[in-house]
């Protein structure tokens, strides 16, 4: 069977043909989220918001007004959505203080996109990078403790923070 792509195809059956890198990153990412455990869906989530956030403030910098929409607007969608997948059932105190969290980045995105106000971006920046690296040590001490089979209040943590323990 010959793969080649005849000279005289159009640019879409060429594309068609041999994938564009969109599509492929597309694939990839969405068979790293369906393979990913719940503690790397949330690193992932907080990798894309500190992601986004940078390209929003790089964007106000540059006054790109797209850019700028485009990036907080995204990481506000995700902040969003780690506000609204901690579950209060399990330890309420470190949920509402969490929350207390998320909704401050929130509003500081809001106020930083509207006021147009680098500094407040780079908090929020500067918070999402503490928030992961936080995140990080945990998943390293949750694997830590599940090789010895020990439950710990880092189980309640991650669970509180909508990761179920195995």
């Amino acid at each position: 069977m010959n793969n080649a792509i005849p000279k005289n195809a159009s640019l879409t059956d060429q594309l068609a043909a041999v994938g564009t890198p969109a599509r492929n990153a597309n694939a990839y990412l969405r068979t790293r989220v369906l393979t990913a455990s719940p503690e790397e869906l949330r690193l992932m989530l907080l990798d894309g918001a500190i992601k986004f956030a940078r390209q929003g403030r790089d964007g106000m910098a540059a006054h790109n007004h797209e850019a700028t929409y485009l990036g907080i607007s995204q990481c506000r969608n995700i902040v969003f959505e780690l506000l609204t997948t901690i579950r209060e059932d399990v330890a309420p105190e470190l949920a509402q203080n969490v929350k207390a969290l998320y909704t401050f980045l929130y509003s500081q995105l809001i106020d930083a996109h509207h006021d147009r106000d680098l500094e407040k971006l780079d908090k929020v920046i500067e918070l999402l990078e503490y928030e992961r690296e936080t995140w990080v040590l945990l998943m390293q001490k949750l694997a830590e403790e599940r090789g010895t089979g020990v439950a710990s209040s880092q189980d309640q943590a991650a669970t509180t923070l909508g990761v179920t323990t195995a």
